[in-house]
């Protein structure tokens, strides 16, 4: 009777150490919701808007060169004007340090001749518009083409990604989807199903949490479009925490299970005897 309930013991003690080993990793695929021919309703899309310590570039062209010129500055940047820095920029082949511009604090700008411009909370073809109908309003150019480009947009990306730091990016609209691809996806022991965002909103930093196993929770989240600075953090799986203490995982390996169905067999041979 007692080998019979000792052979039992180790078969499962070795089904155990089986089932461990042939365990399929769990939550390691994306949207796993999706089906072919899915339709999925995303949140509205959210261009990205200025806010203080932007910096863009701004440059005006004309049929007349010369006129256009008046509205770009160029490098050297004088001390007088602290709310902007230089840009190198190709113009017809040649290399010019065209202006850019930082926001301030109050949202604002010194543009050249137009003065100060408020363009915070603006979306980047807003500012362009907004810098084309002044220039015509008060006469200055006829034919104004304004180009404004956003230089230092970035989010940070933390956690278990395959390169974690700042990602920076030029579009309109930026997605979760996208910053998770710059930074090279996530490990394979990052957690898809815990990814936080942090946003500043209103002064105060709002924590955001997502499934990327679930497309239609990710795509109809409010931080699906991301802003700028934004903090998006992956946390690690609970088999990566574990590997941070001596043998933290021996217990999920076959190993483990035989050398324990080992040493019960020793025993239960010296009992016997």
């Amino acid at each position: 009777m007692r080998l019979h309930n000792l052979s039992s013991l180790i078969l499962i003690l070795l089904a155990v150490a089986g089932m461990q080993s042939c365990k399929a990793p769990k939550d390691v695929t994306y949207f796993q919701d999706i089906e072919s021919g899915s339709i999925i309703e995303t949140t509205p899309a959210s261009d990205i808007k200025v806010m203080p310590d932007d910096r863009l570039g701004i440059i005006v062209t004309s049929k007349d060169p010369a006129l256009a010129s008046l509205f770009n500055l160029y490098a050297p940047t004088t001390k007088s004007n602290p709310g902007v820095t230089s840009m190198p920029v190709t113009n017809g082949g040649t290399s010019d340090n065209v202006a850019s511009y930082v926001v301030d604090s109050f949202g604002d700008i010194q543009f050249p001749v137009l003065g100060t411009l408020h363009v915070g909370g603006m979306r980047r073809s807003q500012i362009a518009e907004y810098i084309q109908d002044e220039l015509k309003k008060r006469n200055l150019v006829k034919d104004p083409i304004v180009v404004v480009d956003f230089l230092n947009h970035s989010v940070t990306v933390l956690g278990d990604v395959t390169k974690p730091g700042r990602v920076t990016f030029d579009k309109d609209r930026y997605t979760i989807i996208d910053a998770i691809a710059d930074a090279g996806d996530l490990t394979i022991q990052g957690k898809r199903t815990d990814v936080k965002v942090l946003r500043n909103e209103n002064g105060r930093q709002v924590a955001y949490t997502l499934d990327l196993t679930n497309a239609q929770e990710t795509m109809r989240s409010p931080v699906y479009y991301l802003q700028q600075n934004d903090v998006i953090y992956v946390s690690p799986t609970d088999t990566r925490k574990r590997t941070t203490t001596a043998n933290g995982n021996a217990p999920l390996t076959p190993a483990f299970w035989i050398s324990i169905a080992s040493l019960v067999t020793t025993i239960a041979v010296l009992v016997i005897k």
